[in-house]
């Protein structure tokens, strides 16, 4: 029998099939990472805020049309915040209790800006169970003992600088962060 050279002889040499396998395995673990990467986007994309939260996520309040003693509500993430332009004696007041007697232990300065000591701005929400006091705005005069803010829900009391002075609450009125640009307060 006369021996076929064709037969022996691979139609593809052995180089060529090592290249057409690598190609074939970038080609499988490509496939594979774009599928981990189709599954795996939907899921973080969800976590990420949505339009209407992000719209919240800072409140600007033009503030050029509140006098001293006069106090303005604004929304800041669906809660209450309060700015409050002090008198001076409301800033006399504030700065002469000790702070070391207070409860929550604050004073003025720490809870304004510099060179803006006289707007005092805090969220509207007492600390004790989350009830909304009053205070001088909306034509209010229920100021509570101490000139500021009045929870009417367990009766806390507030002064001018938002510290708690008597009843429930164990903290201040918090003040969110915020910046202030001329007449504009940035809250957020």
């Amino acid at each position: 029998m006369a021996h076929d050279a064709s037969i022996d002889t691979p139609a593809v040499s052995d180089g060529e099939g090592v290249r057409r396998r690598d190609f074939i395995n970038i080609a499988a673990v490509s496939a594979a990472g774009a599928g981990a990467v189709a599954v795996v986007y939907p899921l973080i994309s969800q976590m990420s805020a949505s339009a209407d939260v992000l719209a919240e996520s800072s409140t600007e309040v033009d503030i050029s049309a509140v006098e001293p003693g006069q106090a303005i509500k604004a929304i800041f993430r669906k809660q209450p915040v309060f700015l409050r332009n002090l008198k001076p004696e409301e800033i006399q007041a504030a700065n002469k209790v000790d702070a070391a007697s207070l409860r929550d232990p604050q004073t003025l300065k720490e809870r304004t800006k510099e060179g803006h000591e006289n707007l005092l701005i805090t969220m509207g929400v007492c600390t004790h169970l989350g009830c909304i006091p009053l205070g001088p705005f909306d034509g209010n005069t229920v100021l509570g003992e101490f000139g500021g803010y009045f929870c009417p829900c367990h009766g806390s009391h507030y002064d001018t600088a938002g510290r708690i002075r008597k009843g429930p609450a164990p903290k201040n009125l918090q003040v969110p962060e915020y910046e202030i640009d001329g007449t504009v307060v940035k809250i957020g």
